[in-house]
């Protein structure tokens, strides 16, 4: 009898590992990610920072800037959604690897 009641919890701590690993995994991508967002949004302000002090006038520093504006807001909501997708998918699949559908 204690056979079987150990392999139950045998299996459940194995899910459980799985899923403690394939979490750390995931959460190694995510960082990466975001060090990567992070490392173009930094390049951009850059660009823009240069061009506008190559500007001729005040006309192309507003619109450089306005330019930027739009496009890092664009940038922004994309990143975000991507953060997002990759954090609903390591939810998913850490709740398979608990199942043992994973």
């Amino acid at each position: 009898m204690a056979d079987t009641e150990s392999k139950p919890d045998a299996d459940a701590a194995e899910s459980m590992r799985a899923a403690g690993s394939a979490m750390a995994e995931q959460g190694a991508q995510l960082g990466l990610t975001i060090l990567s967002q992070a490392e173009a949004n930094t390049q951009e302000a850059f660009r823009a920072m240069r061009a506008a002090a190559q500007a001729s006038d005040l006309n192309e520093v507003m619109r450089i800037q306005s330019d930027y504006l739009r496009d890092q807001g664009a940038r922004s909501m994309s990143q975000a959604r991507e953060v997002s997708e990759m954090i609903a998918q390591f939810g998913r699949n850490a709740i398979g690897q608990m199942i043992g559908r994973g």
